[in-house]
C-alpha cells in the first residue's frame, strides 16, 4: 500500500503518465497526422516539439524519397521520405540532441515510424523521416549506418499513410525530390488529448 501511494506521488509530482502528443502536417501532396511517443522517447520527442511549436516546420519541404529503384548502389536498401525545417530560418535551430537508440526505447522503425534523420550519433536536430514498410537495418544493430547505432524513432503516423506513399512516388532526381513537396505548416492536434 506504502509502495503504490509512493508510485502515485511520483506521477503526480512529474505530471502523470505522458500522454502521446498529434501532430497534424499540412503538405502539398495532402495531411499527414502523427502520434508522438514522449513516454518511450523524450528527448527526441522533445525535439521534434520545439521546432513545431517554434513554427520552424511551417515553409519547410520533403526534399528526400529513397526507394528501391533510387538506391541500386547501397548493399543495404530501406524505404523512406525525408522532410525538413525552413532552411532560411536555420540560425533559431536548436542544438543537436543525444541518440536515444530504439534497443534503449523498444521502438521499431515499422511501416508508418517517424524517426529523426542525423549523420554521426548525437547529431540530429530538424530533419526528420518517415518509414515505408518496415525498415529494421534503420534499428539499433541495422546495418543502413556503418556505426550500427540505427537512428530515434519517436512516433508513427496515425492518418495520412497515403499522402507518405504519394511523397515517395513524386519525382526525383536521384533521392532528391525535384520538385521538393512543401510543408505548409506542421501544428498540435486540437483534438489531441
Amino acid at each position: 500500500m506504502v509502495r503504490t501511494l509512493v508510485a502515485l506521488t511520483l506521477l503526480l509530482a512529474l505530471g502523470g503518465p505522458q500522454s502521446p502528443v498529434r501532430v497534424v502536417m499540412q503538405t502539398d501532396a495532402g495531411e499527414i497526422e502523427v502520434e508522438i511517443d514522449s513516454a518511450h522517447a523524450p528527448v527526441t520527442a522533445a525535439n521534434f516539439l520545439k521546432y513545431v511549436d517554434a513554427g520552424l516546420y511551417d515553409g519547410g519541404r520533403f526534399h528526400r524519397t529513397v526507394r528501391p529503384d533510387n538506391q541500386r548502389d547501397k548493399p543495404v536498401k530501406i524505404a523512406v521520405i525525408q522532410g525538413a525545417a525552413d532552411a532560411s530560418r536555420k540560425s533559431e535551430f536548436f542544438p543537436a540532441i543525444p541518440l536515444e537508440r530504439t534497443n534503449k526505447t523498444g521502438l521499431a522503425h515499422k511501416d508508418g515510424t517517424i524517426s529523426m534523420a542525423r549523420d554521426g550519433p548525437d547529431t540530429a536536430t530538424d530533419d526528420f523521416f518517415i518509414c515505408v514498410g518496415d525498415q529494421p537495418e534503420l534499428d539499433f544493430g541495422g546495418k543502413r549506418n556503418p556505426d550500427g547505432q540505427g537512428f530515434a524513432a519517436f512516433g508513427r503516423v496515425v492518418r495520412g499513410m497515403d499522402v507518405v506513399r504519394r511523397i515517395q512516388e513524386s519525382p526525383a532526381q536521384g533521392e532528391t525530390l525535384q520538385p521538393p513537396v512543401k510543408i505548409h505548416s506542421v501544428r498540435r492536434s486540437a483534438g489531441a488529448l
